[in-house]
Formats: structure tokens, sequence, C-alpha cells
């Protein structure tokens, strides 16, 4: 989920020891149902089917994973407590939200008209997303990235919402999308473009890989030189305090 509201002059920065991809997998989806809620996400959304298994006693679990996604969710008997229904706010970011809405709509899936928020107004008496914001027909008149919704349930009543993105905010996660490659590139090649004049001898794609990596795992674009200088000229030589320098 990404906020419109945040931006990079807003997080603050938790220092942490390691770089530990920790990537979400999997979202547990409360239904009362499981054959219904079978139906639903698999013959009305067309989500993929990965898993269905039934000890044949008291648990069974079924596992569908959303087109282009990397994380699944989860439904079945005995696999949460939550109340059917209480699961709410679930984020499926789409590039063109219109063309999201008119496939579930041709899929004969209910789903709310397109909106976005109320210039920045946290409250209102519409259903919530997000912090509660009140809605507003149509999408954002600027057509701003993270700014158009549109929001439908499943058969128990959890709520999901489409997220149109267009340009993802560095730093927010990598899509192969032309365009937050083109902007991640452009960014790299500037800050590359200041450590060169006084770099040693090296291939520019081994500062542009530490670089980008580094800035796909969440780090600021001046962590991310430092990633890519780290990468070039090796870590400092131990009780020297001098680094050690790789010369392709």
């Amino acid at each position: 989920m990404s906020s419109p509201q945040i931006t990079k002059e807003h997080v603050t920065r938790i220092p942490t020891a390691a770089a530990v991809d920790m990537k979400l997998e999997v979202v547990v989806i409360p239904v009362s149902d499981v054959d219904r809620a079978k139906e639903f996400y698999g013959g009305k959304l067309g989500w993929r089917l990965d898993a269905d298994y039934d000890n044949g006693k008291d648990f069974r679990v079924i596992q569908f994973t959303p087109p282009g996604s990397g994380c699944s969710v989860i439904f079945g008997k005995n696999v949460t407590a939550a109340t059917p229904g209480s699961a709410q706010g679930l984020y499926l970011i789409v590039s063109d939200i219109e063309a999201a809405r008119k496939e579930l709509l041709g899929r004969g899936i209910q789903i709310s008209q397109v909106f976005h928020d109320a210039s920045g107004v946290y409250v209102g008496t519409d259903e919530p997303y997000l912090f509660g914001r009140l809605r507003v027909d149509g999408p954002d008149p600027e057509h701003r990235s993270y700014r158009s919704f549109a929001s439908f349930h499943d058969p128990d009543g959890n709520g999901w919402l489409f997220q149109e993105l267009t340009t993802r905010l560095a730093g927010r996660g990598f899509s192969l999308d032309v365009a937050s490659l083109t902007e991640l590139l452009r960014e790299t090649e500037e800050h590359h473009g200041k450590f060169e004049p006084t770099a040693p001898k090296h291939h520019w794609s081994e500062w542009y890989a530490a670089y980008m990596v580094a800035r796909v795992r969440g780090r600021t674009p001046e962590e991310a030189a430092e990633e890519g200088k780290r990468c070039i000229e090796g870590p400092p030589v131990a009780g020297t305090g001098e680094e050690r320098t790789n010369v392709a």
C-alpha cells in the first residue's frame, strides 16, 4: 500500500544493521463460505489458483495470486479466527484504473465509480479507505499517480481497492513499467555523473547496479550513492581506515 501524502522528505529513516529483503508473501482473507470465495476469486476475478489443500477433517487452505502480483491471498477452513468480511483496505495497484474497472464489470462484479480524495480532507461520512478520506467522484483532476481509486467487495464484504499508479515514487519498490525504470535510470545517471570525475577506474554498470538496488530497498539517493561508491572502491581495510581500491 502506498500513501500519496508521503514523500521522500517526510520519511524518517530507521538505521538497519543489514539490508535483509522482507517480501510480503501472503495476506489472509477471512471468509464464511470457502467454495463461494473460491468461485469469486478464481471463477469471477480470474486470479491464478496456486493451491487447494484439504486434510479431509478440519482444515482447508486455498491460495490465489492476482495477475502480476508478488503477493498472494489465502483463505479456508480454520485458517484464521478473524470475522469474515473484516479485511478492509486491501490494495490492488493498477496502471489504468478505468481499464481495470471495465474488466471487473465485464466479469459481472459490482465496483464503485472511480473516485479521488477531497483535496486532503481526511474525514467524512463515506465508506472509509486508507485514512477515511471523503470520496469525490471521478479520477484525480490532474491524473496524478496514487490519487485515483475504485472499490469492490467479495461475497463476505472484504473490501478491495484499485489504486492507479502510473509513476512510482523512487524508493517505493520496483516495477518493470517503462516510466518507473526510466525515472530510476535517469536519477542513477545523475548521481553517477557526480561520482565519476573523482572515482577510480571502473565500469559504470557496477555502480549503477549497486545504486539501483539500494534505491529499490528504500535507501535515500545519498545512501544509494554511498552503496555505489563502496561497490567500486571496496570496504575500508581493517586497521587502516583506508578504502580498498578495485581497478577495472
